[in-house]
């Protein structure tokens, strides 16, 4: 199959995530274009347009979803509106990426996955580490076990706070309204869906959340422990008010292990048998870049893409059983 002419895309909500990280990529993948895009402050809308070189822009949601010249729709909004414009994009009938997490509760996870099932659409969710090179290497190395058999995993992403943190300015990041976890929400939600990417759905999963530091209403202490359906165990500790700023993650197999950072541009080690080897993959320019180009090959038919509906309503379903919602 190929496509007979471009597949237009609009996006809602071009704030900073969509400058560099995505909206370049949907630009750039041959086939796709931006014809529309939308944000409620009109001035920096404007302004975005013109830098990105896209003709048309609304301040109003409901125009751009039903412009006759958008084919599908990439919601860049944050999650506390995932849920809202994701059914009015399925009632609309468009292909939709949203952007992780896929709401902020799995029961609004539930109502959006199944509106698009329902029209039988397709929708993906922006967990674009599934596709990226760096973390596929290490996909690979478990299915050549490299390690052997897959024992555990443990994740210990911590920090100090941020200036932002320590003052009244607005960051919807620790808005409890927005993101209950807070950075957990925006942060450890890549790496829980890496590892059902990894290793499988989750089975049983346990956790305790806090705020240790009453500086904003979300959450930003947690701790969690799980197993996933193949018996692979799991912890993982998020820490936003540490002395410490780490992040790293730990695969212990029979044979050895594999460490990585999930965020930092850190080389991948694999040590096996005590005999190691380092490994750099730079991410591209535009970090979404291959997680678009996936979309464009599911679309067409040739691959299925590795983050859906699907997987990301299973990712919010282990992130609310971490912060006590289920």
């Amino acid at each position: 199959m190929q496509l007979t002419k471009p597949i237009r895309w609009g996006i809602i909500g071009v704030g900073n995530v969509t400058e560099v990280k995505s909206a370049p990529a949907y630009q750039k993948t041959e086939g796709f274009e931006i014809s529309a895009v939308m944000r409620r402050n009109k001035e920096k809308l404007i302004d975005y347009a013109k830098r990105h070189n896209i003709q048309k822009w609304y301040t109003d949601a409901d125009q751009l979803i039903h412009d006759p010249e958008v084919d599908a729709v990439y919601i860049a909004t944050p999650p506390d509106s995932h849920c809202y414009y994701g059914l009015k994009v399925a009632d609309a009938g468009k292909p939709c990426c949203i952007e992780k997490p896929l709401t902020p509760s799995y029961q609004d996870s539930k109502k959006v996955v199944q509106a698009f099932q329902e029209k039988n659409i397709s929708l993906f969710v922006a967990y674009y580490r599934r596709s990226l090179p760096r973390f596929e290497q290490i996909r690979q190395w478990l299915a050549e076990e490299k390690i052997g058999k897959v024992r555990h995993i443990h994740w210990h992403l911590s920090r100090s706070p941020k200036p932002i943190d320590l003052t009244n300015h607005k960051n919807w990041r620790t808005n409890a309204e927005v993101a209950p976890g807070g950075y957990f929400d925006d942060l450890a939600s890549h790496g829980l869906d890496l590892f059902a990417h990894y290793f499988g759905n989750y089975k049983e999963v346990h956790g305790i959340s806090t705020n240790q530091q009453q500086l904003y209403s979300a959450k930003d202490a947690l701790a969690a422990s799980w197993v996933h359906k193949n018996g692979i165990t799991g912890t993982g500790l998020w820490n936003f008010g540490s002395f410490i700023n780490r992040d790293q993650v730990e695969i212990l197999g029979s044979k050895g292990s594999i460490q990585f950072s999930m965020f930092w541009e850190n080389p991948s080690i694999l040590n096996v048998n005590g005999n190691i080897e380092e490994h750099f993959i730079k991410h591209p320019q535009h970090v979404q870049q291959y997680h678009v180009e996936n979309i464009k090959k599911h679309l067409l038919g040739e691959v299925k893409h590795p983050s859906t509906g699907i997987s990301g309503l299973h990712t919010s379903w282990v992130m609310d059983r971490i912060l006590g919602n289920i």
